[in-house]
């Protein structure tokens, strides 16, 4: 079946080299101008191909995020892989994803040159700083739109302001996407809330037990290690250079397990790359982080940097294939069901408690976010300047991002 089938479209479809072509363009663009993470890049989607290009519906747009919220892996990433997939089919879920990833290779890897070079980061903290504001204001109005078709009625309110209290408690993304799921299901569906409550309980202790056993079997084997890792870190020193095969099987098995998207990621890379390995040192580690954090795209470039460092260009391809590679196959085992499983009306409810607690958790991201980001009148004024702009023209989003670059630029860059 032609994903297209599934959109009603308002015109003739176009050819299937139309199509990819569209989706270069964007997924380019917006690779080499999304700034702020994962909540400003599905910001930046939402208004590119719900609002603006009308490819797929809101509700549809709410079903992607929330499915891959669900699935391990970057999940702006695995947005754009299902909107190639459901514009132009496998071909597109190709382009789709890799023109989204691609810019940010590029230029994380560009930086990462820079570092071996010269030994140091090019300081860019005004820019950053406002272009953080900007992207305040872009979340924002993303997550007023996505609520507003989330939130169908009482019952899902109620769910979505319990997620966002788990959030603020310290719970776990994950167990707030799936517990939520299941109570929303179990609710909407007439079961008990005893059954919803006993059900939820069982998942808790099952990932408590899992995640304690996991522990306990990765710490064993890397006892011996840690030792010899701790005094070379101490040194500042790394181990000898790893070949380009096992540089693509860590971060391999790291895009294949990862959850959480990029603050996940910096635990998973300090303790296998400083800890275990030794392949880097914690101040190359932070170094490599805060470029994954300051250029566009997605945050898990920053397997690009580390890459570079410990293997060139070739390391850096492989580090950047290794991360990426489980999001598109995971996005090819799903996309091709998603809306259909939306028939069924467990799934329905599922899917709608799900993205619920999704938009719940980008409310909450953001909240920390702009804690973060508006410190002094500088800041706030971009960030109020950037919603009253968005509020009252039709302006890109890429547009206000950019102008508060420069903005940052011109007066905190002094």
């Amino acid at each position: 079946m032609d994903p297209l089938s599934q959109v009603e479209p308002e015109s003739p479809p176009a050819s299937l080299l139309t199509r990819l072509g569209e989706l270069a363009s964007l997924f380019v663009k917006l690779g080499t101008i999304s700034f702020g993470g994962p909540a400003a890049h599905v910001a930046l989607i939402q208004e590119e191909i719900v609002r603006k290009r009308q490819w797929v519906t809101q509700q549809q747009f709410l079903d992607m995020l929330g499915a891959a919220n669900l699935i391990p892996g970057p999940t702006s990433t695995e947005l754009a892989i299902n909107v190639g997939f459901l514009r132009a089919g496998w071909a597109g879920l190709c382009v789709a994803g890799a023109s989204f990833i691609l810019p940010a290779a590029f230029i994380t890897g560009a930086f990462a040159w820079a570092y071996v070079r010269f030994g140091s980061l090019p300081q860019a903290s005004s820019v950053l700083a406002g272009i953080k504001s900007a992207v305040i204001a872009v979340i924002a109005i993303a997550i007023w739109r996505l609520g507003k078709s989330a939130v169908r009625d009482a019952g899902l309110a109620v769910l979505g302001v319990l997620a966002l209290a788990a959030f603020f408690l310290g719970l776990n993304p994950i167990a707030i996407l799936f517990g939520g799921g299941l109570i929303g299901t179990l609710v909407r569906r007439g079961a008990s809330l005893r059954a919803a409550a006993t059900l939820v309980s069982n998942v808790f202790s099952l990932r408590m037990l899992t995640s304690s056993g996991w522990k306990r079997l990765r710490l064993a084997p890397l006892r011996s290690t840690t030792l010899i890792a701790a005094v070379s870190v101490a040194a500042g020193t790394v181990a000898a250079r790893p070949t380009n095969g096992r540089i693509a099987l860590f971060f391999l098995k790291v895009g294949a397990v990862l959850y959480g998207g990029g603050y996940v990621l910096l635990a998973f890379l300090e303790q296998g790359l400083v800890q275990q390995h030794a392949w880097l040192t914690r101040q190359q580690l932070l170094d490599a982080v805060a470029i994954g954090q300051f250029t566009p795209g997605p945050v898990l470039s920053t397997a690009t940097f580390i890459g570079y460092i410990l293997g060139g260009a070739p390391g850096a391809a492989v580090a950047t294939i290794g991360i990426f590679l489980p999001s598109f196959v995971y996005v090819a085992l799903l996309a091709p069901v998603l809306f259909r499983l939306r028939k069924s009306p467990w799934i329905a409810a599922f899917l709608d408690s799900v993205n619920v607690c999704a938009v719940a958790l980008m409310a909450g991201v953001t909240f920390q976010l702009a804690s973060d980001a508006l410190r002094g009148w500088i800041s706030w004024a971009v960030a109020l300047a950037s919603l009253a702009i968005l509020l009252r023209w039709k302006v890109s989003p890429a547009w206000v991002v950019l102008g508060g670059g420069i903005v940052g630029l011109l007066a905190l860059g002094r």
